[in-house]
């Protein structure tokens, strides 16, 4: 085993958490697929105003969010929807242009033990530090609704609103390159959801976790081999504080 990797045990305090925002600690779900939906339903309107009736058939939030999680891309989700060439182009710039529109990011929502697996974290030692695509605002609007906005010793975020959607793994590289460089890097991880969190710790050589609660399968996240893949961050908060191994 890599003896650059952090030892794990009842006491966290010398250890560093890089953990990323959308999935392990925000579940998205709702807000990408009502974005989805209502970019269908707009394109559908545009064209049937122009005179081209556009058949669709919307896809369930199971099916889409399937796709996601399998890192189906939109062009395919939208060709499954029912879209075409110019249609599908009309789509995929609506969903960007409203994607972070207030009301859909009033869908957003706590994962499920968040609140428990932040506090069990913090009372262990650990220093939480958030490593994020999301803007600043936006995370820090979320953790203060929530009280959780103390729980954290720093938050890198980006400038980019499109960012996040678009899981851009050099940014999310960069930013944890800048926590890194005011956090260190002994005893340190990455907990995330997407191979943009993968790559950018191995990048960084520090071990990750990659977590299933967000918005990809565990069939995908083991492509990247990320050191280990758990279901949650509750999950994960409570192995850190009970084991001694090593990830």
């Amino acid at each position: 085993m890599d003896q650059t990797q952090p030892p794990l045990s009842n006491s966290l305090e010398k250890v560093i958490i890089f953990c990323d925002f959308d999935g392990p600690i925000v579940d998205v779900s709702d807000r990408y697929y009502e974005t989805y939906r209502h970019a269908l339903m707009q394109t559908q309107t545009f064209y049937q105003s122009h005179g081209q009736a556009l058949y669709i058939t919307p896809l369930t939030k199971e099916q889409f969010w399937q796709f996601k999680k399998d890192r189906v891309s939109d062009i395919e989700i939208a060709m499954r929807s029912g879209l075409e060439e110019e249609e599908i182009s009309f789509f995929l710039d609506f969903v960007r242009n409203i994607v972070n529109h207030p009301l859909l990011l009033k869908k957003d929502k706590l994962q499920t033990g968040v609140n428990w697996a932040l506090a069990l974290l913090h009372s262990k030692g650990a220093k939480l530090v958030l490593v994020t695509l999301r803007c600043n605002d936006q995370v820090e609007e979320i953790l203060n609704n929530y009280g959780l906005k103390r729980l954290f010793s720093g938050i890198y975020g980006s400038q980019d609103y499109n960012a996040a959607y678009q899981n851009n793994s050099a940014m999310k590289t960069q930013l944890l390159k800048q926590a890194i460089a005011d956090f260190g890097k002994e005893n340190a991880y990455m907990i995330g959801d997407t191979e943009a969190d993968i790559l950018a710790a191995q990048d960084r050589g520090i071990p990750v976790v990659g977590l299933t609660c967000g918005i990809r399968s565990q069939g995908y996240l083991q492509q990247f081999k990320p050191n280990e893949i758990y279901p949650d961050l509750l999950y994960t908060a409570h192995h850190l504080s009970v084991k001694s191994h090593r990830i």
